[in-house]
């Protein structure tokens, strides 16, 4: 949908975004099918549900595609570094970046907490005694440190483990624009505080974009995983 923004041709699915969006649609139907089946109604509803989360973190998965593409297409557009050499046309630009960019790393955790809901109910991981509001790092904890599906939780803790550094910076950002404030004013206040400067150089934009790169890499093959060892799990029961 935002490609027409840059005069682009919708996005197709390719290579392992494309195999991880087979998977989700997988068990989307295996869940339909199994609910359909079922002569229990509780049962029945269970499944339907999940159907239903599933298809919202295939919603999810694309927003936070748009919002990466959109987020990098405008950076690209940025030739200078500080806020008072920017032309009026590279201003507007920054602000679209600024807004895209943030939607894609709140997205992130978003999209990962609903799939700690969703593992969670399906597997039956019981995470809400560990913790009444859990995030998806807490239900992989719950995993690891229980010992629960190991052929699952393996993959996934390597992937977090991996990709612990960008995450780290991701979070940071997070949490200071839910928290505190803007985000991307944090270094600005920092270079204040420290030198009494009034010149705003922007953040590092090609640093926080490649932080993206690395959450999107981490997202697609987590969900690539837990959708592949779900449909598994369905397909026995279908």
């Amino acid at each position: 949908m935002l490609r027409m923004l840059f005069g682009d041709p919708p996005r197709e699915w390719t290579g392992g975004s494309l195999v991880t969006v087979q998977a989700i649609d997988r068990f989307i139907k295996l869940t339909y099918a199994v609910s359909y089946r079922s002569k229990n109604e509780h049962r029945k509803q269970a499944y339907q549900k999940y159907g239903i989360w599933a298809e919202g973190l295939l919603r999810s998965l694309d927003e936070l595609e748009q919002s990466r593409y959109a987020a990098n297409r405008y950076a690209a557009l940025i030739h200078h570094r500080r806020i008072e050499e920017l032309t009026p046309a590279e201003r507007l630009n920054y602000e679209r970046h600024v807004y895209f960019d943030k939607n894609a790393y709140i997205r992130v955790f978003a999209l990962l907490d609903k799939l700690g809901t969703l593992l969670n109910e399906l597997l039956e991981l019981k995470t809400e005694r560990m913790k009444p509001r859990f995030s998806y790092f807490t239900v992989l904890r719950n995993m690891r440190s229980n010992h629960l599906h190991p052929e699952l939780m393996k993959p996934l803790d390597e992937l977090k483990e991996r990709h612990r550094a960008p995450f780290g910076r991701l979070r940071n950002r997070r949490n200071t624009e839910i928290h505190y404030m803007n985000a991307e004013l944090q270094d600005d206040l920092r270079m204040t505080l420290e030198r009494h400067s009034v010149s705003r150089r922007l953040e590092d934009l090609q640093g926080n974009l490649a932080d993206l790169d690395c959450a999107w890499e981490m997202i697609e093959a987590t969900l690539g995983y837990s959708f592949r060892f779900a449909c598994k799990r369905l397909e026995r029961r279908h």
